[in-house]
């Protein structure tokens, strides 16, 4: 991909584009029962979308010499089908073409594995509405966020921290993770509260606004951009 002067917007997937949480939370339930652990209750549970699942079975109870085998079981159910018991939020199609009819690059960061995001994005129709697909490597632990917009921006020729003189940059989550990955970029993220954030969260890590319709989105981020 060739540099770009035009305005770069950066897109978190699970709870931004898309309503993953069916999939993974039976997933992760199953990962629970198969380790005979006890089921985090139902909040917890929808705080898993999002973040590295390595980050997050470590922080509701799986000891640390059991996440590898948390993972595999929670990979089993899936990848075996669970990965396409989501859709994309309604409206969100329409804020796609709307970024790119002004003339945005449009790439989607997000912390899940690339080898999932691709797929996903194929199924659901995302990937023929942006420039990219990019996402963690399948050992989650070895990559953060900021490490996905890393790769997000050196693919699309732009530097880290971004250079104004290149075109404005903004990610658009619905996670503190992306707030704060997208920071250690010098990039301002604009929060999104349909997804899975508990109250408070996007504020508090320093979301530059929140946007809480779809409807609102694309006038949210092409006013931050100007």
């Amino acid at each position: 991909m060739t540099r770009s002067p035009s305005p770069l917007v950066l897109l978190d997937l699970d709870g931004t584009l898309t309503d993953s949480a069916p999939g993974i939370v039976a997933g992760i339930r199953h990962a629970y029962g198969a380790l005979g652990l006890p089921v985090p209750d139902d909040a917890t549970l929808r705080s898993f979308v999002g973040p590295p699942i390595t980050d997050s079975f470590p922080a509701h109870g799986v000891p640390a010499d059991r996440v590898d085998e948390a993972v595999r079981a929670y990979r089993e159910v899936f990848a075996a089908g669970g990965m396409y018991d989501n859709r994309v939020f309604d409206g969100i199609p329409d804020v796609l073409r709307a970024l790119r009819a002004a003339g945005c690059t449009l790439a989607v960061a997000t912390s899940k594995p690339e080898v999932y995001a691709r797929p996903i994005c194929d199924r659901f129709g995302i990937t023929d509405l942006v420039d990219g697909v990019f996402g963690a490597p399948l050992d989650e632990g070895t990559s953060t966020k900021a490490d996905v917009i890393a790769k997000a921006l050196a693919a699309l020729g732009r530097t880290s921290p971004v250079d104004p003189t290149d075109g404005p940059v903004l990610m658009v989550g619905d996670r503190e993770h992306d707030v704060h990955g997208a920071a250690e970029h010098g990039i301002a993220c604009v929060g999104v509260t349909w997804g899975y954030a508990a109250p408070g969260e996007l504020a508090q890590a320093g979301a530059v606004v929140l946007v809480d319709d779809v409807a609102d989105l694309a006038d949210a981020v092409l006013s931050r951009l100007r």
